[in-house]
């Protein structure tokens, strides 16, 4: 049985929509990116543990992916560039959840920009949902969404850096010190944003 099953796997490959299955890990990121806005809130043990468990069941999709991608003989796309995207698609989440995480572990409370941060991440994130919906849907719209959402982390980034600028106001250099982490990682998953949009990008320029 087992000859027989590598033979029929060599001749008649399964078929793989690798476009939905990143469409299925954008979703979930995107869901985790939300849920984080709810933990801002509300900060407490409850919406943090809805954020790790979102982070939990993206990254289960990309372990998923990856394993199709290794057996599969024809991608629709480049495989690197479906790595890459899966890659960059669970890092958004995942700096997501390590807020949240520190957060509780640090015993901080949502500043003011956090929350801007926040609020303009779960846009750039639904910006690269519609991105990967409209690879396999409509391409000639997905630009549109790839500049929506590189916008979108320019924008955090400058919050990022204002924020920066407030915080070394403080005379606290512990909290100056847990802050800054917790600022950082919102940028890394803002950085993840920019990074999805350019993978993208250069897919739409292959495939057009």
């Amino acid at each position: 049985m087992g000859y027989l099953k590598a033979l029929r796997d060599i001749f008649f490959p399964e078929r793989v929509d690798f476009l939905d299955m990143l469409l299925k890990q954008t979703e979930s990121t995107l869901k985790g990116v939300r849920a984080l806005k709810r933990f801002m809130e509300e900060p407490n043990a409850f919406n943090a543990g809805i954020v790790k468990e979102v982070e939990s069941e993206t990254d289960d999709i990309r372990l998923e992916i990856i394993k199709k991608l290794n057996k599969a003989f024809v991608t629709p796309i480049d495989r690197e560039d479906i790595f890459s995207l899966s890659r960059a698609i669970d890092d958004i989440v995942d700096y997501a959840q390590r807020t949240v995480e520190e957060m509780l572990i640090y015993k901080v409370e949502p500043t003011p920009k956090i929350r801007k941060i926040v609020d303009v991440l779960v846009g750039a994130t639904e910006d690269i949902y519609m991105a990967v919906k409209n690879l396999k849907e409509k391409p000639e719209k997905v630009l549109e969404y790839v500049i929506k959402a590189k916008k979108a982390e320019n924008h955090i980034e400058h919050i990022y850096l204002e924020a920066l600028a407030d915080l070394f106001e403080n005379k606290d250099t512990i909290y100056i010190l847990k802050m800054r982490e917790l600022y950082r990682h919102l940028s890394n998953s803002a950085d993840r944003c920019d990074e999805a949009a350019n993978v993208i990008s250069d897919v739409v320029m292959k495939i057009s």
